[in-house]
């Protein structure tokens, strides 16, 4: 789904009171146009959630409407401590598929990668889904609205093009970057 020129919206839970592990968060896969209601579950269970969406005018025959679609099909973010417990307890939601990475134990996604969605959601830049690359020049942003942001540069018909992944669920965002600072990101 491309949202080039979509209105963009987040839903950003963040209210659940911390416990005494350290928390990360992870990719949760869900059934299919079931992510709004895990993400509503665990809301209800006090755990941060991040689901971003998107606003698109659906066409039918008879009319037209405004719907809020997740950017990310079928996957809700979800913050909790890497115990067996925790993930058990996302597990066990009504909808949930499982819990993305290997072994059962899921991957925890980096905060860097979450922000870095949520900067080109929060700025309403024009962005298309981009194929996930696990190669080639890392970047950070080093002034402007995104400062700060990593990503993979990219250049598409001589135009400088940041790719935001998210690794575990092995989706990007590629946002046009003419005009800001770059600079490669070491190791």
């Amino acid at each position: 789904m491309s949202a080039g020129t979509s209105r963009l919206t987040e839903m950003l839970i963040t209210d659940a009171v911390p416990g005494p592990e350290p928390t990360n968060w992870y990719a949760v896969q869900t059934r299919a146009r079931h992510e709004k209601r895990v993400a509503e579950r665990f809301r209800e269970q006090g755990l941060p959630i991040f689901l971003p969406l998107v606003s698109e005018v659906r066409r039918w025959s008879d009319r037209k409407k405004l719907v809020e679609l997740p950017m990310f099909g079928c996957y809700v973010f979800v913050k909790v401590a890497a115990g067996r417990e925790e993930r058990l307890r996302v597990c066990c939601v009504d909808g949930v598929l499982r819990i993305v990475g290997g072994k059962g134990e899921g991957a925890p996604i980096p905060d860097e990668q979450i922000e870095a969605v949520r900067a080109i959601i929060s700025q309403q830049l024009a962005w298309s889904e981009h194929p996930f690359l696990k190669i080639g020049q890392r970047v950070r942003i080093k002034s402007g609205a995104l400062n700060g942001v990593e990503g993979i540069l990219v250049a598409r018909d001589g135009d400088r093009t940041l790719v935001v992944s998210v690794d575990a669920i092995q989706r990007s965002l590629s946002v046009r970057i003419e005009g800001y600072d770059v600079e490669p990101v070491l190791n």
